[in-house]
C-alpha cells in the first residue's frame, strides 16, 4: 500500500509544475555567474531534461546548471526544488549574482525542503530570467537528482504529502523495531534483536538519503559526517541481516552449506566499518575498496540461502523473500540509475523509503508467525511431556501437578478424588497378552475421558490405574460419577477369558479435607478403592474407615487371578 501510494504521489508530481529547459558545463578556473550566463547565451553549455535524472560530474571544479522557464511563465512567488537531494551543497544565484547556498547537513533559519533542496524565488523575480545553480564537487559517488520549478501554493501541497508519507515509513519501521526489542527481551531470542537492528539500520540509510534525518529531524550531529554514518549502516545492516536469516531461515537446519559463510558475513562487516571509522588512512582507503564487493557478494548470499532454505521446507524463508527481494530490486535500479540507467523513473528514492515500511511488516508477520509455530510446537512437547504415551490421558506426574494446583489455590469449592483399579486385569494379560492389556487400557481411558467434564482432571496413576479429580462436585454426586464409570467399563464388554468373565473397574472416593495434600487424598481414595475390591469388585465405595470385617465368604478367585 505504501508502496502504491510513493508511486502514485511522484509519477503526479513528475507531471505538475512549470516547464523547464536545462543546461549545463563543468565548473572551470576564474567562472563566475555572469560568464556562465554569457555561455549560455551562446551556446556554449550541454543541453539535459531537468525532470529527468541527471548526474553531474564529480571531479574537478564541480558543475554549472542553467535552468531556463518555459512557456507558459509564472510571475507569482516559486520554488525550485532539487530531488533526491545531494549530499553536497548547491548555490543558486540570482539576478545580482548574489548566492545562496544549500546543502542536506545546513541547519540555518533558511526555509528548506523536506526530502528534497527548495529555492526560494521571490515575486519579484522575473518569471522569464534563468536560473544558475553551482554543484560542488563530491568526494563520493554521488547520486543522479531532478529539477522541478513549482508555485508557493503547489510546492507547499507537495512538500507537506511527502512529509507525512516519509512520517508513516519511518514510523512503521520504528514501531516494527521497538516491538521486536520488546519481544526479543521478553522472550530472551536473539532472532528478534537481530531484525531490530537490520530495521533500524535501514531506517538510517533512508533517514539520510532522503534528508528526513536534517529536514524535518533536525539532527544537527549528522552535519560533515551523513557520508561515514551512511556507508557505516549499510555495511551493518548487511551483518544485521545475514545475523537475522541464520536464525530465521534455519539455515543450520535448511542450508548447513551457507551457515558458516553467512556468519562470517556477519562477522566481516563490522570489521569492515571499524577500518572505515579509525583514523588511519591506509586503513580507511582499504575499507572503502572492500565495502562495495563486499556488499554484492553478501546481497548474493544472502538471498542465494534464502532461496535454498524456501525451496527445501523453511516456511519462514518466504516471508524472507517477500519482504526483502523488493528491497533488492529497488536497490539494484538505484545502482543502474548512478551509472546513468533509468533516468525517467525519478520515484525510486521514495519507493526505496515505502519498501523499507512494506519489509518491515512482512517480516513481523513472519516473526509472529514464527512464534505461533514455536509455541504450538512447545505446546505439543508440554503434551508429549504431560501425556501418557499409551492412553493419551495425563500421566502420574502432570496430573499430581494439576490436582497440587487446585488444592494449593485455597478454593472453597468441594473436590472428589477417584482411584479407579481395573478387576482381573493381570488375568487378561497372562491369558491375552500385553497388547490386548494395552488395547483394554486405551478403551478405558476413552470411556472414562468421555463420561467426565473437560474440566475434570484424569490421569493414569500406574498400570491398570486411573485416577480423577471432580472440581466442585458433592460427595454424592461423586458417587453417582463412579457408578457410572463402573457401568461404563463393564460394557465395554473386554473380554478377560473363556468363561464369559469380562473387565470391571473397582473405584474408590476421597472427599478433600481441608488439611489434605495430593498424597494423603490419594491414599485414601486408594483405600475405598480396596474396601470395593473386598466388597465383590465392580463397584464404588466412599472413604470411611475399616471395621473389622466378620467372616465372610471371599469373592470367587478365578483360575489365574491373582492380585487383579
Amino acid at each position: 500500500m505504501l508502496c502504491i501510494l510513493a508511486t502514485s504521489l511522484l509519477v503526479a508530481a513528475a507531471h505538475a509544475g512549470i516547464p523547464l529547459a536545462g543546461l549545463s558545463r563543468e565548473v572551470r578556473a576564474g567562472d563566475t555567474p555572469a560568464s556562465v550566463l554569457e555561455d549560455y547565451r551562446h551556446g556554449g553549455l550541454n543541453g539535459f531534461d531537468p525532470q529527468a535524472l541527471q548526474r553531474f560530474s564529480q571531479q574537478g571544479l564541480g558543475t554549472w546548471v542553467i535552468l531556463q522557464p518555459q512557456p507558459p511563465l509564472v510571475s507569482e512567488e516559486r520554488v525550485l526544488s532539487i530531488y533526491p537531494p545531494p549530499l553536497t551543497p548547491v548555490t543558486m544565484y540570482n539576478a545580482h549574482g548574489a548566492p545562496l547556498t544549500l546543502s542536506l547537513d545546513d541547519f540555518t533559519a533558511i526555509a528548506h525542503g523536506n526530502g528534497r533542496l527548495a529555492y526560494r524565488l521571490t515575486d519579484d523575480t522575473p518569471a522569464s530570467d534563468p536560473i544558475v545553480l553551482k554543484f560542488e564537487p563530491a568526494s563520493a559517488r554521488v547520486s543522479p537528482v531532478s529539477f522541478q520549478l513549482q508555485t508557493w501554493s503547489e510546492y507547499l501541497e507537495r512538500d507537506a504529502r511527502w512529509l507525512v508519507f516519509a512520517s508513516a515509513c519511518f514510523a512503521v519501521m520504528l514501531a516494527m523495531a521497538l516491538m521486536a526489542l520488546c519481544l526479543a527481551m521478553m522472550l530472551r531470542d536473539a532472532t528478534y534483536g537481530w531484525y531490530a537492528g537490520y530495521i533500524l539500520c535501514y531506517a538510517v540509510i533512508q533517514g539520510i538519503q532522503t534528508g528526513y534525518f536534517f529536514h524535518p529531524l533536525g539532527l544537527t550531529w549528522l552535519a560533515g559526517s551523513a557520508p561515514l554514518v551512511s556507508s557505516s549502516a549499510v555495511a551493518l545492516s548487511l551483518a544485521f541481516a545475514a545475523m537475522f536469516m541464520a536464525r530465521f531461515c534455519e539455515l543450520p537446519r535448511y542450508v548447513p552449506l551457507l551457515h558458516t559463510p553467512t556468519l562470517a558475513l556477519a562477522v566481516g562487516m563490522p570489521l569492515v566499518v571499524l577500518l572505515r571509522i579509525c583514523q588511519i588512512p591506509l586503513l580507511q582507503e582499504t575499507a572503502q575498496v572492500l565495502i562495495d564487493p563486499l556488499l554484492v557478494i553478501g546481497t548474493l548470499l544472502l538471498l542465494l540461502a534464502a532461496i535454498t532454505s524456501a525451496v527445501r521446507g523453511a516456511r519462514p524463508a518466504w516471508f524472507f523473500l517477500v519482504g526483502w527481494t523488493p528491497l533488492l530490486a529497488l536497490t539494484a535500479l538505484s545502482s543502474s540509475q548512478v551509472n546513468g540507467m533509468l533516468a525517467d523513473v525519478i520515484w525510486l528514492s521514495d519507493a526505496s523509503l515505502a519498501a523499507g515500511a512494506f519489509e518491515a511488516i512482512v517480516l513481523s508477520l513472519g516473526l509472529a508467525d514464527r512464534a505461533l509455530i514455536m509455541r504450538h510446537h512447545h505446546e505439543m512437547v508440554q503434551e508429549l511431556a504431560d501425556n501418557d504415551a499409551l492412553t493419551n490421558v495425563l500421566n502420574r506426574r502432570a496430573w499430581s501437578a494439576g490436582v497440587g494446583k487446585v488444592l494449593e489455590s485455597g478454593t472453597e469449592q468441594p473436590v472428589a478424588l477417584l482411584f479407579l483399579d481395573l478387576d482381573h486385569f493381570k488375568l487378561l494379560n497372562d491369558r491375552q497378552g500385553h497388547a490386548a492389556g494395552d488395547r483394554a487400557l486405551i478403551a478405558v481411558a476413552d470411556a472414562l475421558r468421555h463420561e467426565l467434564r473437560p474440566l475434570d482432571l484424569l490421569g493414569r496413576y500406574g498400570g491398570e490405574e486411573f485416577v480423577a479429580m471432580l472440581y466442585g462436585v458433592e460427595q454424592g454426586q461423586a458417587m453417582q460419577v463412579a457408578t457410572r464409570l463402573c457401568r461404563r467399563v463393564h460394557r465395554l464388554d473386554i473380554p478377560v477369558n473363556g468363561d464369559g468373565l469380562v473387565l470391571s473397574a473397582s473405584i474408590g472416593i476421597a472427599m478433600r479435607a481441608p488439611d489434605d495434600t495430593v498424597a494423603s487424598l490419594v491414599e485414601r481414595a486408594d483405600q475405598a478403592m480396596y474396601r470395593a475390591k473386598l466388597e465383590g469388585r465392580n463397584r464404588a465405595r466412599l472413604d470411611e474407615p475399616l471395621e473389622t470385617p466378620a467372616p465372610r465368604v471371599w469373592p470367587q478367585v478365578v483360575e489365574g487371578d491373582q492380585g487383579g
